[in-house]
């Protein structure tokens, strides 16, 4: 019975600490940048590309301030006179959305639930 009972509890707070750990924010909301500047941009492009390992992104000017959600293709192989390769193109586009909690603006990676604060970055719900 104390057995059944300790593992029941352990259980528990396993689900507590997971359900903790991916829950977002109460008050966050889907939201796009406000008067986007050139030091802006270049954060956004630093987060996105410090996300996805360090590899170089390339960010439209006006990313992030129509839609809460920025997908981020994987650039294709081209030969040494610029002509796309044939082949497929194996890796997955990343998705990522952009929430206000509070005044704060936060980039999150759809597929690892990674979180990143814009604090350069002002926004506004959609």
């Amino acid at each position: 019975m104390i057995r059944a009972s300790r593992l029941a509890t352990a259980a528990a707070g396993a689900l507590a600490l997971v359900a903790c750990r991916t829950a977002a924010p109460s008050d966050a909301a889907p939201a796009v940048l406000t008067n986007p500047t050139v030091e802006t941009r270049a954060e956004l492009a630093q987060v996105v590309s410090s996300v996805l390992g360090g590899v170089e992104v390339t960010l439209a000017d006006d990313a992030l301030t129509r839609e809460s959600t920025l997908i981020v293709e994987r650039v294709r192989p081209r030969d040494a006179h610029g002509l796309l390769l044939n082949g497929r193109v194996l890796g997955k586009p990343e998705h990522f959305r952009l929430v206000q909690e509070g005044a704060r603006c936060v980039l999150i990676q759809e597929s690892t639930g990674k979180r990143q604060l814009l604090t350069k970055a002002t926004c506004k719900p959609v």
